[in-house]
């Protein structure tokens, strides 16, 4: 999706230079949607979705740890918010379907 999209991160964006302070390595790669919040946002929704039944604190861990990943991101300067929203979204999507694949997969044995 990255490459079809072909954003450039913001800490290689030259209109924002003056603006980044570079915290950690840019990268040479496309920006959007951002791979951290997308899979971090699935297994964090995944395990929310296989084992809240039986531990109900992994609800606000998960959804905490997904967040502080997905907002370093943008505090580092390696991605614009719109592409930790767009990963966020995927990667619930993605954690709710794979926990439901998972769960009548589980049922059936």
């Amino acid at each position: 999706m990255k490459p079809n999209v072909g954003r450039i991160r913001p800490c290689n964006d030259l209109s924002l230079a003056e603006d980044i302070i570079h915290r950690v390595g840019c990268g040479s790669g496309y920006s959007f949607p951002s791979a951290h919040a997308t899979n971090h946002f699935a297994i964090a929704v995944f395990l929310i979705v296989v084992f809240y039944d039986r531990w109900k604190p992994i609800l606000p861990i998960g959804i905490f740890w997904a967040f502080i990943i997905s907002f370093a991101q943008i505090y580092v300067g390696v991605h614009y918010p719109v592409d930790v929203l767009f990963g966020t979204a995927l990667g619930t999507t993605i954690g709710l379907f794979t926990s439901t694949l998972y769960k009548k997969t589980q049922q059936r044995l």
